[in-house]
C-alpha cells in the first residue's frame, strides 16, 4: 500500500504532525491477532493487557496516558477494571484518560463516550467537569479511585455552553495534549495505550470510509455527524496518525462485526474503505472473539 499524501491545509503547526516519516506504516503487515471464545472472553483478556500497560508505563515514566474509546466496547472492560483484582493493582492516581474521539453532546449525555467511564468505571461518582476535567478529587461512589484531575475529556460542555462549534472543541483537546503528552518525530503526540473499538461499516475513532481525517494532520478536528451509520451527531476526533505514533488494542465481539472483519482481514487493502484497516499492521492488538473472527481467513487465525 501506498500510505496517502498529507493534507498541509492551515493548522497550528505547534497542534499538527510536520511529518509522517517516524511514526509506523499502516496496513503493511499483519497485527497481533488473538480469537476468544466469547464476548467475556475478550473482555477479561482487553482488561488485563489495559492493567498491564498502564502499571508499565507508571514504572517507567511515572505516569500512564490512557486514550480510550466508546460505544458498547469499553463497558465490560471497564468493570474488570474497577473490580479486585485489577483495580487493587492498578496506580490510578498516576493514570490519565483520554478520549480518541467523541459525539458533540455534553458529558452525561446517553450518546456521550465519557458516560460509560464515569457510570462504569467511575461507579457514578466524577462530576461534569468542562474543559477536561479540571479540579481535584475523586469518585465518590466506589469504582477505580482515578482522580478528576487525571480525566481529560473532549471540553464539548464548554464549547456547546459557549456556542462554539466542534472544530474549535477540537482545537482546544489538542491544546490539552499538549500540555500533557510526549511528542514522537515528526511532533504527534503519544498515548501509552489507544483502546479502539470496531464499526459495523469498518471505522474507527470518528474517521469514517472516505473521510478527509485519513489525510489530514491536525491532532484532533471535528466531523461532521455521518448520515450512512447512527447517532447522526457532529463529532471529535483525533488523528488516525496518533494510532501509528502508540500501542494500540483493537477490541471487537458479536456477529455483527464479522462482515467488517472479514474485509479487514481480507486480500485487498484500502484503508479509505475501510479505515480500521490502518490498524493491520506490526505492533498493534487485536482481539476479537469466535463470532467476530468467523470470515477472517483461517493462515491469519494462527
Amino acid at each position: 500500500m501506498t500510505e496517502h499524501e498529507p493534507d498541509l491545509s492551515p493548522a497550528s503547526e505547534r497542534l499538527a504532525g510536520t511529518s509522517i516519516s517516524g511514526l509506523s506504516t499502516p496496513n503493511q503487515g499483519e497485527p497481533e491477532l488473538l480469537v476468544v471464545a466469547d464476548a467475556d472472553a475478550a473482555a477479561s483478556e482487553a482488561a488485563e493487557r489495559i492493567a498491564a500497560a498502564l502499571m508499565a508505563a507508571v514504572e517507567r515514566r511515572g505516569r500512564a496516558d490512557f486514550c480510550t474509546t466508546g460505544g458498547s466496547t469499553p463497558i465490560p472492560i471497564y468493570r474488570l477494571l474497577s473490580g479486585s483484582p485489577l483495580c487493587d493493582r492498578i496506580p490510578w492516581h498516576q493514570v490519565h484518560v483520554w478520549w480518541g474521539d467523541d459525539r458533540f453532546v455534553p458529558r452525561g449525555h446517553p450518546e456521550s463516550n465519557v458516560t460509560a467511564l464515569d457510570d462504569v468505571l467511575l461507579g457514578g461518582g466524577a462530576g461534569g467537569g468542562a474543559g477536561g476535567g479540571a479540579g481535584g478529587g475523586e469518585a465518590e461512589l466506589g469504582g477505580a479511585p482515578l482522580p478528576t484531575a487525571n480525566i481529560h475529556p473532549f471540553p464539548t460542555d464548554r464549547a456547546i455552553a459557549e456556542n462554539r462549534d466542534n472544530g474549535w472543541c477540537a482545537a482546544r483537546y489538542a491544546e490539552e495534549m499538549a500540555r500533557h503528552l510526549p511528542l514522537a518525530d515528526g511532533n504527534w503526540p503519544v498515548f501509552d495505550l489507544i483502546l479502539v473499538g470496531v464499526g459495523d461499516d469498518g471505522h474507527l475513532l470518528s474517521v469514517f470510509p472516505d473521510s478527509p481525517a485519513l489525510t489530514r494532520m491536525e491532532w484532533a478536528m471535528g466531523i461532521p455527524a455521518p448520515s450512512h451509520i447512527g447517532p447522526h451527531l457532529p463529532r471529535v476526533t483525533v488523528n488516525p496518525r496518533l494510532l501509528e505514533a502508540a500501542p494500540v488494542l483493537v477490541v471487537t465481539w458479536g456477529p455483527s462485526k464479522a462482515e467488517a472483519l472479514g474485509h479487514v482481514f481480507g486480500k485487498v487493502r484500502d484503508d479509505r474503505r475501510w479505515p480500521v484497516q490502518r490498524t493491520r499492521r506490526p505492533g498493534a492488538a487485536w482481539i476479537v472473539d469466535e463470532a467476530a473472527a468467523a470470515r477472517i481467513p483461517a493462515r491469519l487465525r494462527g
